[in-house]
């Protein structure tokens, strides 16, 4: 494992959460939280495709989490960081029995419970009047004293859980997850449950996407089922196929710029969701490595002109 890259993405981290309370606007400053808050889902959706698959229940995880946190706050009066925590640890408990029971399918079978899984979480929301059903919690917000600089805070959590899933992918642990995506037969011949650990990287998936809805919840103060739908799940996607899957910078790359043009799309009125899908198809036709790929591309260029 490479400490010095761990380092100094930690030093990043602390760079942009220190540089972020310069910000004055509240409107940019929600924008910079949405951004770091997608770069946590993103980075979630890539962790789970170490073991080759796509988990299109992340979007439910995220509403676990979003929920979680609201109802801990709201009902139950816990403190802030509590309801954060409970926020993953909820996530992370249905998702490992959902893993659990659907991880003996592949591919897109998989890909479709996840589909399916997500939808009926949402349902569910809609049913239960104590958590508001249709019409959604209101009143979640942060402390008083957190409040102006919570951008700042998202990036730390953001960031902080990024680098633990980097250090968990580059870990022993991580290898055998890429081994289960490679060949999941060998993995078994040298001993490893391949289906418990398959649940494990699921579950470390969902503790972050947890988190992820926790910090969205506090930054929106109000959620609503339609928050969490599968198209949640599709933008995480997004994210990852135009930063490129490849390399965990890749997430963060494609959270930031879709995040800055949907921000921007707004401009745009109406036509806000066409210019955000174009932005997604040109970038995958043109791109097909992500952006991730066009730096390095550019880098070995570079290198091959000046030697």
């Amino acid at each position: 494992m490479d400490k010095k890259t761990i380092v100094q993405a930690g030093l990043s981290v602390a760079a942009l959460a220190l540089a972020s309370l310069s910000i004055s606007s509240g409107y940019i400053s929600s924008v910079v939280s949405w951004m770091a808050i997608a770069t946590l889902l993103a980075s979630s959706l890539r962790f789970v495709t170490l073991i080759g698959e796509l988990n299109f229940a992340t979007a439910a995880f995220v509403g676990l989490g979003a929920y979680g946190a609201g109802v801990m706050l709201t009902i139950f009066e816990w403190p802030f960081i509590a309801c954060l925590l409970f926020s993953g640890v909820v996530a992370a408990v249905v998702g490992f029995g959902f893993g659990y029971v659907t991880l003996k399918t592949k591919g897109p079978y998989f890909l479709l419970i996840g589909f399916a899984f997500t939808e009926v979480v949402r349902l569910v929301y809609t049913k239960i009047d104590i958590i508001g059903s249709n019409s959604g919690m209101v009143g979640i917000f942060p402390p008083s004293y957190l409040e102006p600089y919570y951008s700042s805070f998202a990036i730390a959590v953001s960031g902080l859980l990024i680098i633990a899933l980097y250090v968990i992918e580059k870990s022993h642990l991580g290898k055998a997850f890429t081994g289960i995506r490679d060949n999941d037969q060998v993995v078994l011949a040298v001993g490893i449950n391949v289906h418990l650990t398959k649940v494990i990287c699921l579950t470390i998936g969902a503790f972050t996407s947890g988190i992820a809805g926790g910090l969205t919840a506090f930054v929106n103060n109000v959620i609503s089922p339609g928050d969490f739908s599968y198209l949640l799940s599709t933008f995480a996607l997004a994210y990852l196929k135009v930063g490129g899957e490849e390399r965990p910078m890749g997430p963060i790359l494609g959270a930031v710029l879709l995040v800055f043009l949907s921000s921007i799309s707004l401009l745009f009125g109406g036509a806000d969701h066409i210019f955000y899908g174009t932005a997604i198809i040109v970038s995958v036709l043109i791109l097909p490595k992500g952006l991730i790929g066009l730096i390095e591309q550019i880098q070995l260029r570079f290198k091959r002109d000046h030697n």
